[in-house]
């Protein structure tokens, strides 16, 4: 017998998983010469390769079922690098903003579909359609550009579990909108129960019983053992949510929180990650399979039609639900341009439509266009959501527009006089860092540029004089703008540790003679940075030990020659002496703890007996102990606290009081 033959009866899917990662492995090899997405490279794997291209797979439902893992797999290990104080922290993000995203979105999507000519029962079925978003895909992006924990990150993964939330009481309602004579009202009160039950069998598991399977586990140092734990935990949960009338997805989502609270989650999100990436390639290849290129092409001009208004509205629907949880339009901006696309469990609801004759296959494949081409076009606009929502502040409004909603919307992108900039600093990051370097460098007579991504802090400081720019430093038209060949200095002064990778590597690229010098975080990163090209590497957690230690070293009348050396030995060792907390002969050092401390503290919750609220009315001082003098917001530092000042949802408060005041403050506003 032919060895194919029979290799293909005793495995029918063997043959469309070698297809499958043989053309896979081959269209994602010229995705990556070409710089584009590997997600696109995976929907035209399936398009190929499914019934509307060649033809080379025939097992598409068992193709499906290994993209539901991917699916699980992928939630599983959101809910491992998530956890449930995180999820508390915003839960009005997640039941407000998500609530009012999905009811506004099916309440639009009904009205414009209706006046297309549906009855009103297929246009309200179409707005659960276009109410969800891609889980998947969006955080996959989210994750891969280390934007998931940004507040923007959160409020889009909030409104993500909510989506994902809603899916059940959706399907359950698709029969109703048939005709169905099914009891769906007392379907929900079962559902409701149902899901109160998983939530406290989730908090039981993650307080008592999974830490100390995982802790019996790891004692015996059994790597294939640690592993086996981990899947049955994943796939146990969603088992259970499964039989419970919920969603797999749910499920995996909820054992990963589980696992979270864990001291091992971090462990086991590394030997999970692997499989993931696997199976989620099937998921993305399955939806692929699904498109209908000749379809599109015939009908090519409508389907481009109804995506830009899909984006429209959705966009729209979003940034009206985000501004209405408290964030300014700038975030609410971000969040829509993260979740305007059409998502992996809407294609699951269209399955339902069809078997209830909700939808017709004409009107199914126009669905099945808009949702694939929303979902390749959402990592060009996910990667620069900044950018395009800075731009979308920047259209001119109405004065009485901007006077009644506070935020300013007409924010110009500064101008620099390029022609005089030679031998000159650039500025990357205009934060309380580059303030007070472009301060020193007006006063010293030195010719500087500023490149800020906050489009308010470009018009105020514009306004001023400052020779600033909006834009993203990473991209080479920018760089090229404020000349940086012929820079001596830059200075990377911003946050965020991935960005400031990108930018080192533009510079080079365009200049190997600017002296470049990076602000960092962390000690940790110096290394990666120097490898990459920076010259200089300036960490803040031990530069604020440095300053600190130098103020005790002058309070003790210790001559200014020796401080002088004692911080230059710290620095040329890499601050060792700060890690190790030993000198080179071994003493430890050991300083006293002043009774009085200063400290920043960043708020974290977006709701609390201390947020949202005046501080003349929570009585900070009496109730916590501390006193405010500072706040951090958008960038930019204000001193004038009066008693009408309010702390919000990614402030950095900075406040004076007894260490355990600074503590219970730190408790209130902090996950």
């Amino acid at each position: 017998m032919n060895p194919l033959i029979l290799a293909a009866a005793e495995i029918p899917l063997l043959s469309d998983i070698v297809v499958i990662f043989g053309l896979a492995t081959l269209v994602i090899l010229l995705f990556m010469r070409l710089k584009l997405p590997t997600i696109i490279g995976y929907l035209l794997t399936g398009a190929i390769a499914g019934p509307y291209g060649l033809s080379l797979v025939d097992a598409s439902t068992a193709v499906e079922v290994l993209s539901e893992i991917g699916v699980i797999l992928l939630l599983f290990v959101i809910g491992m690098e998530f956890s449930l104080k995180s999820l508390m922290a915003i839960k009005k993000a997640v039941f407000i903003g998500g609530s009012l995203q999905v009811a506004l979105t099916i309440a639009v999507t009904a009205i414009i579909t209706y006046f297309f000519g549906y009855d009103w029962n297929i246009a309200v079925f179409f707005g659960f359609l276009f109410a969800l978003s891609s889980t998947a895909i969006v955080l996959k992006l989210l994750q891969e550009s280390g934007q998931i924990n940004t507040i923007s990150g959160r409020t889009t993964l909030a409104i993500l579990i909510f989506q994902d939330i809603i899916i059940v009481p959706l399907v359950l309602f698709t029969p109703m909108l048939a005709g169905e004579s099914d009891n769906i009202l007392l379907s929900l009160f079962y559902m409701a129960l149902k899901g109160g039950l998983v939530i406290i069998l989730t908090i039981l598991g993650a307080k008592y019983l999974i830490p100390q399977l995982l802790y019996r586990v790891a004692k015996s140092k059994n790597e294939e053992l640690f592993l086996l734990s981990i899947i049955v935990t994943c796939f146990a949960v969603a088992y259970i949510t499964s039989l419970l009338g919920l969603s797999l997805g749910l499920g995996a989502f909820l054992a990963g929180l589980i696992i979270s609270e864990s001291e091992y989650s971090h462990h086991a999100t590394g030997k999970i990650l692997p499989f993931r990436e696997i199976f989620l390639s099937f998921f993305f290849v399955s939806v692929g399979m699904l498109f209908d290129i000749s379809f599109l092409v015939d009908h090519i001009l409508i389907i481009l039609a109804l995506v830009l208004l899909t984006f429209v509205v959705k966009f729209l629907v979003v940034s009206l639900s985000v501004k209405a949880i408290g964030s300014n339009f700038k975030e609410s901006f971000i969040v829509a341009f993260s979740i305007f696309q059409v998502g992996e469990f809407s294609l699951l609801l269209a399955k339902e439509g069809l078997k209830y004759e909700l939808l017709d296959n004409t009107t199914y494949q126009y669905f099945l266009a808009i949702s694939i081409i929303t979902m390749i076009i959402t990592p060009f606009v996910l990667k620069s959501r900044e950018n395009l929502a800075c731009r979308v502040l920047n259209i001119p409004v109405p004065k009485n527009f901007k006077a009644r909603f506070g935020d300013k919307l007409d924010l110009p992108a500064g101008e620099i006089e390029t022609d005089q900039l030679s031998d000159h600093l650039i500025i990357i990051g205009f934060g309380l860092n580059g303030r007070n370097l472009a301060k020193a460098a007006k006063r010293a007579n030195i010719p500087y540029a500023i490149i800020e991504m906050n489009p308010e802090t470009v018009k105020v400081e514009a306004a001023k004089g400052e020779p600033i720019m909006y834009g993203d430093a990473a991209n080479a038209v920018v760089l090229e703008h404020v000349k940086v060949h012929k820079a001596r200095v830059v200075v990377i002064a911003i946050s965020n540790h991935e960005s400031t990778k990108g930018i080192i590597i533009n510079i080079r690229d365009a200049t190997q003679n600017a002296f470049i010098i990076v602000r960092t975080r962390y000690v940790n990163e110096i290394e990666a940075m120097l490898k990459l090209g920076a010259d200089e590497v300036i960490p803040e957690e031990f530069e604020t030990s440095i300053e600190i230690f130098t103020r005790v070293l002058n309070k003790y009348l210790v001559p200014k020659g020796e401080i002088e050396d004692f911080t230059h030995d710290v620095r040329f060792h890499n601050y060792e002496v700060f890690r190790t907390l030993t000198s080179e002969n071994g003493n430890t050092i050991t300083l006293d703890v002043p009774e009085i401390n200063f400290a920043g503290v960043k708020v974290e919750k977006d709701h609390g007996s201390l947020i949202g609220k005046p501080i003349k009315d929570i009585n900070l001082r009496e109730q916590v102990g501390i006193n405010m003098v500072a706040i951090k917001r958008d960038g930019k530092t204000k001193t004038d606290i009066t008693g009408n000042t309010k702390i919000k949802l990614g402030d950095i408060v900075y406040v004076v009081g007894r260490p355990e005041a600074l503590e219970k403050f730190e408790k209130e506003v902090s996950i």
